[in-house]
């Protein structure tokens, strides 16, 4: 039993990019939310702010890695 639990944290999981892409927004939500939470006054803007913050972080990754895809492109 220890075994099969210790494989789970010493064997990767073969993912494709989409889905490396959707495990990214929840983690960007997350720290949306925690970020939010700290530094809003106002709990009525929370949800708002909260939306705009995640659209925020995800299209600004979704920007660094196509520069840096086409980055990569170009050297090839």
């Amino acid at each position: 039993m220890t075994a099969m639990l210790a494989s789970l944290f010493t064997t990767a999981m073969e993912l494709s990019g989409r889905q490396r892409f959707f495990l990214m927004l929840p983690l960007c939500l997350s720290i949306a939310i925690v970020y939010k939470a700290i530094r809003n006054d106002s709990m009525q803007r929370f949800p708002i702010g909260v939306l705009t913050l995640w659209v925020t972080i995800v299209m600004g990754l979704v920007a660094v890695g196509g520069g840096l895809w086409v980055l990569f492109r170009i050297m090839v």
